[in-house]
């Protein structure tokens, strides 16, 4: 896959027509400027709209009435299988890194619809069209080099009879865009390997996962910190031990602090037992503390954390009930006394405040005005995204869009994740494991699962000035293995995720792995 995206495969179904470098001249000859981007010159059904020209199956490109922002839009349709591209030559430019961007929607389901920069002295570089629901537009974007002065605007698509794309209001601007964190959580992965887990190379080689997964592109690393876990998995001493592997494989590192001695999430923020009877000055103290001792330790041993959580998904707040969103006052308190602590450690370790349901835009900005309004430091606003629950991708794109904007913070994606397949690997029942639970246009099979990495990725990077900064797989390496459970204190407890880890049951590196290597 190349840098942004877009897959040799993509590119592959329509080289032979489209994407070649012998190229008929543009009909409205080539500009330093893109021409029409919004597709209003000209009206409904123009074919190879003003400023733009036609490759392929010409009846399949027009224009008709219902734009982003105006009035027209480019559209890709035929009654029967077409392959099609509506191009704009650009010459002229000033060879430095120019950002491709586009609102579109997509039916879904094509061989391959792209955008992309092309003969453009560099690499091609692109973006796969995902599908899009409600009518929701979304933004995507693809960056390229420019050398020589010119480029080519490409807007394409392979695609069976009915399937269809709309695309407006297309920008070509300086500048270039990326992801700074393609990350994984990896928590369970000592726990795994204890209890024997195996892990292979898409080729089969055997190999350990945190170099498989650092192989195939992923730069961050995600840590939970445990209090004193009836398993003993997820404490300090074992998010030490990680945290050497983690560095050592060139990688940066995110610690995820609970505050509590097993899971925390929306449904639950129990205090950890030996905090059970603290009231909320002793809590305050505790979570100073606390969150002082881990990241001191890790910077002592050269292993300093390049972001901290303080709480997991904390819509609810923590350190129930004394630290709950009912009491705004003490949740801004504690969560500002594990962000002193972490500052104290290191300045340029970045605080994250984590919540779920990354779609919920009224929620995510009720909560972070609180934040704001008590003063709470933090540098990165970071979400939970499963499409199964938290909406469409259109969606965490207006949440994301409006919260970096409204508060002036990058985002990220703290967790993600999709099903490869719904049966299980082990005799607990699978979270998800039935065909109505899956998101739409997006199947439980290794292509599927890798279509969602890379439309969350597109998302997450399009967020506008560079606020974007990535996505963490949630527990790639989490693949069935007796002993190594989700109850801490029940060693017979079986796994509810293997089918969304990035190792399949065979324990070879799955293709969505691969995803890591395009941003």
């Amino acid at each position: 896959m190349t840098r942004r995206g877009l897959r040799p495969a993509a590119i592959s179904g329509l080289a032979a027509l489209l994407l070649t470098a012998a190229l008929p001249a543009p009909r409205a000859g080539a500009a330093a400027t893109l021409a029409n981007g919004g597709f209003e010159a000209g009206g409904t059904g123009t074919a190879a709209p003003a400023g733009w020209s036609t490759a392929g199956d010409a009846s399949a490109d027009y224009t008709e009435a219902g734009g982003h922002t105006g009035g027209f839009r480019l559209t890709h349709w035929a009654r029967s299988p077409y392959r099609v591209e509506t191009r704009q030559r650009l010459t002229g430019l000033a060879d430095g890194p120019y950002t491709l961007t586009a609102w579109i929607r997509s039916s879904g389901g094509q061989n391959a619809a792209t955008l992309s920069l092309r003969d453009c002295g560099s690499p091609t570089q692109g973006t796969d069209l995902q599908p899009t629901f409600n009518g929701q537009w979304i933004r995507l974007v693809a960056s390229v080099d420019v050398r020589g002065g010119a480029c080519t605007v490409s807007l394409a698509s392979d695609a069976h009879a009915k399937e269809w794309i709309n695309v407006d209001d297309v920008t070509l601007t300086p500048g270039s865009t990326g992801l700074t964190v393609r990350g994984v959580d990896v928590s369970s992965l000592p726990k795994n390997e204890d209890h024997g887990a195996l892990y292979r190379r898409a080729d089969g080689s055997p190999g350990d996962a945190l170099d498989i997964l650092r192989g195939a592109g992923a730069d961050y690393a995600r840590l939970k910190v445990w209090m004193d876990p009836a398993d003993g998995y997820n404490d300090k001493a074992h998010v030490l031990a990680m945290a050497r592997r983690i560095k050592a494989q060139g990688m940066k590192l995110l610690v995820d602090f609970h505050y509590s001695d097993a899971w925390a999430d929306p449904g639950k923020q129990n205090k950890p037992a030996a905090w059970a009877s603290y009231g909320y000055e002793q809590l305050r103290t505790a979570v100073h503390d606390h969150t002082y001792d881990v990241l001191s330790a890790l910077k002592a041993q050269g292993t300093t954390a390049d972001m901290v959580q303080i709480g997991n998904e904390i819509n609810g707040g923590l350190l129930w009930p004394d630290g709950s969103w009912e009491h705004w006052p003490q949740l801004a308190g504690l969560l500002t006394a594990g962000s002193d602590a972490a500052k104290e450690v290191s300045a340029s370790t970045r605080v994250a405040l984590h919540l779920a349901e990354g779609g919920d835009n009224g929620g995510t900005r009720w909560w972070f005005d609180q934040a704001v309004a008590y003063d709470v430091p933090f540098d990165v606003i970071a979400l939970s995204f499963y499409g199964y629950w938290h909406g469409v991708l259109s969606d965490l794109q207006a949440n994301m869009d409006d919260v970096a904007a409204r508060y002036g913070r990058d985002v990220l994606v703290a967790e993600t994740a999709y099903a490869f397949r719904l049966d299980s690997d082990d005799p607990l029942e699978n979270i998800i494991d039935r065909r109505d639970e899956l998101v739409a246009s997006y199947p439980a099979t290794p292509a599927g699962q890798s279509a969602w990495l890379r439309d969350v990725m597109n998302v997450v990077e399009a967020v506008p000035g560079g606020r974007g900064l990535g996505v963490v797989y949630w527990e790639p390496a989490w693949t069935a293995v007796a002993g190594s459970g989700w109850d801490p204190a029940d060693p017979a407890s079986g796994n509810a995720w293997e089918n969304q880890a990035l190792f399949g049951y065979d324990d070879r590196a799955l293709p969505a792995m691969d995803r890591f290597r395009h941003r």
